[in-house]
């Protein structure tokens, strides 16, 4: 055999991954529901990510082989039945008891299996309730029919009875390959080798350590004390020279829903944004034409009233750039947010390329953390100069909330939610030494590079508005209902939202669904389109609200286009209640923690982008007209 790295080998490597389930937050490693397990070979090192995600790669004691000298004509060795290991669960063991409720526990949960060969996940295929293949890159521990008779979707027994379980103690394995005929990679070896191109399974529960088909299936309901179970498992090779190596992974993201709601989300996106850049056109091009002609008397013969009531925004000229309240938090903010916006358009790029492809098991997860880390340069430099500009004097707690507020937050919430994983068991909970590698990645990279930015930040002269200041701040008057706060920062959430909402479906669905995500350009455009998006959410709102006299912008900028991430927090609680069947409290914990955490992200994010685009307006506008 001839794997992904070149190099041809007679023993084909299988190992198992974490078991999860849409049903539960809570993923277990393989060793947890006493599978059959090997102790004396080593496991593969799990990256960052990998370890985050609670993927925990083992061996596996399922062996197959290429055969090049059982016999000339046939290169490849097929196993008939092999038995691998055999578990038997008495009363009188509470620790055997005890494997045995958790087998059973797993089974009603829906628990799967995640077997990888040749880096490729061992898929099973079946055909769904719509009569249509479906490739799932797990497959089931075993099945459980309910007291009602249900079962689920991928359980293949039939006329079960009530209230059962089913144990799939045998596995057959198809493993299809390319035999390299016609293929440059191929003329090396002629037909003494192949690329594998698929790794396929059925489930079986067989009462019989000798593979008979005919045999019983083993089954128990939960009162049993006493359980046998051998572990079985058939493997046979199929030759495919239709599917190309490079090619591989088709099979299992065509099972995923069609890219012809990608692009119904692309287009609607669009269309918002469109409209957006019409009527932010509309202002640019012909108001603010206008007040700036009229306010520097190009025009004539227009009144003081009327002035005042159309062209508003020009009489708080001295107010504008006014220092807003809690200017600290503000810049920590915007900090962390500019951290977070490069941190993202980085990650994208680098997976719109390739480079964090599926099978790439946790290099998405890793490129975000060492993108972050090393990007605290520009949240210090953001948050200094903006936190001078507004006239603060005490740079070093601006330093330290900059380096430690935003993601303390994010670490705490973190913090709690792996107690909990610790205290159940889980694989998700990260170990100890992983905690220290972050921390150390925290105040031994991201801190120090915080500092620096800031140092530059503060060495450098304070940003000069282009108007002055005036001594006593100028009343505002009464706002109408459209033009109050609460009403405007609503209203901005909504069109950035519906913009991302068709996206963030098939987001949440490779998180917790457990499904793959690749369509990482899909992503980048509607990346770009949130940010275009917010921008001119914020300066259409932005303008409004100076038109009716009132200056106070600074945080008001922020918060209109960062109310995206609590429409997301609505939409992830939508989600929760009519896509999962999530029951368990721990779950439900777990699955509103994250969410807060990726909402925080979202609202830093989104918050950044409306406040510089607002910044950039406002500066722009007024460095235009002529002020006494």
């Amino acid at each position: 055999m001839q794997t992904s790295d070149s190099k041809c080998k007679t023993q084909i490597e299988v190992f198992v991954n974490r078991l999860d389930s849409v049903e539960s937050v809570l993923p277990y490693e393989y060793s947890y529901f006493d599978f059959c397990t090997v102790i004396d070979e080593p496991s593969p090192v799990e990256n960052l990510g990998q370890v985050l995600f609670g993927e925990r790669i083992r061996p596996s004691p399922y062996k197959a082989s290429f055969n090049f000298f059982f016999f000339l004509f046939k290169f490849l060795k097929n196993v008939d039945c092999k038995l691998v290991c055999k578990k038997k669960y008495t009363s009188s063991d509470g620790k055997q008891q005890k494997f045995l409720k958790r087998l059973m526990k797993g089974m009603v949960l829906n628990y799967q299996q995640h077997w990888i060969i040749d880096n490729m996940p061992v898929t099973l295929c079946y055909l769904n309730s719509e009569n249509k293949e479906f490739c799932s890159r797990g497959f089931p521990i075993g099945c459980y029919v309910t007291k009602r008779g249900q079962t689920k979707e991928s359980c293949n027994i039939r006329d079960g009875k009530n209230d059962t379980f089913y144990v799939f103690n045998h596995l057959d394995f198809e493993i299809s390959y390319h035999s390299g005929q016609g293929e440059t990679w191929g003329t090396t070896f002629g037909e003494d080798g192949g690329r594998i191109v698929a790794a396929k399974v059925q489930v079986s529960s067989l009462k019989s350590e000798t593979c008979e088909r005919n045999s019983e299936p083993i089954m128990f309901q939960s009162t049993v004390a006493e359980v046998e179970i051998p572990f079985t498992y058939t493997v046979s090779f199929k030759r495919n020279n239709d599917i190309r190596w490079a090619s591989r992974w088709d099979y299992i993201l065509k099972s995923l829903p069609q890219t012809h709601i990608q692009w119904f989300s692309i287009l609607n996106s669009l269309v918002i944004v469109l409209f957006l850049s019409g009527m932010v056109a509309m202002i640019l091009l012909r108001t603010l034409y206008k007040d700036i002609a009229r306010y520097n008397r190009i025009v004539d013969n227009i009144n003081e009233e009327d002035a005042q009531e159309e062209f508003g925004w020009k009489l708080v000229h001295g107010d504008v750039f006014r220092s807003p309240n809690k200017g600290m938090l503000l810049s920590v903010l915007v900090g962390n947010g500019v951290q977070i916006t490069i941190m993202s358009l980085i990650t994208l790029i680098f997976a719109c390329f390739g480079f964090l492809s599926p099978s790439s098991r946790g290099a998405l997860m890793t490129c975000a953390i060492v993108c972050y880390v090393l990007l605290g340069t520009p949240a210090g430099y953001t948050s200094a100069r903006f936190y001078k500009m507004f006239g603060g004097g005490n740079w070093k707690k601006n330093v330290l909330m900059t380096a430690i507020a935003c993601p303390g937050v994010i670490f705490g919430i973190f913090f709690i939610l792996n107690i909990v994983l610790w205290a159940n068991g889980s694989s998700a909970a990260i170990p100890f030494t992983t905690f220290v590698a972050l921390l150390a990645l925290w105040f031994c990279v991201s801190t120090p590079l915080v500092f620096l930015g800031a140092y530059l930040g503060f060495k450098r002269h304070a940003l000069q508005n282009p108007v002055r200041t005036n001594q006593i701040a100028r009343q505002i008057p009464e706002q109408s209902f459209y033009t109050k706060p609460l009403p405007g920062i609503i209203m901005g959430g909504v069109l950035p939202f519906g913009c991302i909402f068709i996206q963030l479906f098939f987001i949440l669905n490779s998180i917790w669904a457990h499904q793959y995500y690749y369509f990482f350009g899909f992503l980048l455009v509607v990346y770009i389109i949130l940010i275009l998006t917010c921008s001119e959410t914020t300066i259409l709102l932005c303008y409004f609200h100076l038109c009716a006299e009132d200056y106070n912008w600074w945080w008001r900028s922020f918060l209109t286009s960062s109310f995206t991430a609590v429409y997301f927090f609505l939409y992830s609680i939508y989600y929760f209640i009519s896509k999962l069947e999530i029951s368990d409290g721990t779950s439900t914990f777990l699955y509103f923690g994250y969410t807060l955490m990726l909402t925080f992200i979202l609202f830093l994010f989104t918050g950044t982008i409306g406040f510089l685009a607002c910044f950039w307006f406002i500066r722009k506008i007024y460095s235009v007209i002529k002020v006494d």
